[in-house]
């Protein structure tokens, strides 16, 4: 399905204890295939979110707006190899997501504050300097966790489980040298997320209800930054 050129997907997210995991982990393991860029533990995903001098991202997530987006930067395993300037809209009960791939500099550049460069790019570059501009839209607070990811080609499924989410305690910079996180939720207990296209096909359903996980509308920088106090500084 496509809406204004962008491709949506359904969003389903669950949280879930150990025990499920390990059983549902063990049915997933027969139809589907692991993520080609997963380790055998997984692989960590950091993510720099940004919000504005409103808290509009915290808080139209916690009133439930239906149309809504956030900016966030994307690095994996603590890398810097490869960084993405990520845009997720929301659009009722689908997700788009737009990316555009930054170069350490640029990243650095932001950590600073130092917004001017987007004006000379296109697409959600331009629109993170505007908002930057006009809300001074800024990062906030990194989330960080583990994650396990298997593709079901049918229906183009992805299922994730996302482990020790975490977020930052003082420096939202991933890459300095005081970054430190502290885990946001209770020990065991980490987060589903089932996206496809269109149909979710009949196995993967069937699968996922041979567990008692617990769907919720689950916001990993709300939950976060609830977490850490609700404060955006």
């Amino acid at each position: 399905m496509k809406y204004s050129g962008q491709i949506l997907r359904h969003e389903m997210k669950y949280y879930m204890n150990e025990n499920d995991y390990f059983n549902l982990c063990r049915r997933l393991k027969v139809i589907a295939e692991p993520d080609s860029h997963m380790k055998k533990a997984g692989y960590l995903v950091s993510s720099v979110y940004f919000d504005d001098c409103y808290g509009s991202a915290l808080k139209e997530k916690q009133a439930g707006v239906e149309f809504r987006k956030k900016y966030r930067l994307r690095c994996y395993n603590r890398e810097d190899k490869l960084i993405r300037l990520e845009c997720k809209r929301k659009y009722g009960d689908y997700t788009a997501k737009e990316s555009e791939v930054l170069s350490r500099r640029e990243y650095d550049l932001l950590m600073k504050g130092e917004f001017d460069f987007l004006s000379e790019k296109e697409n959600i570059c331009r629109e993170l300097y505007m908002a930057h501009q006009l809300r001074l839209l800024k990062p906030v607070i990194s989330v960080e966790y583990l994650r396990e990811a298997y593709i079901f080609e049918i229906g183009n499924v992805r299922i994730t489980f996302d482990k020790n989410i975490s977020f930052s305690v003082s420096d939202y910079d991933v890459f300095s040298e005081h970054y430190s996180v502290c885990q946001a939720l209770e020990p065991g207990i980490l987060v589903m997320e089932v996206k496809y296209d269109d149909l979710l096909p009949d196995v993967i359903l069937q699968t996922i209800r041979t567990v008692t996980a617990e769907q919720c509308a689950i916001s990993k920088y709300v939950m976060c930054l609830n977490a850490k106090g609700g404060y955006i500084r």
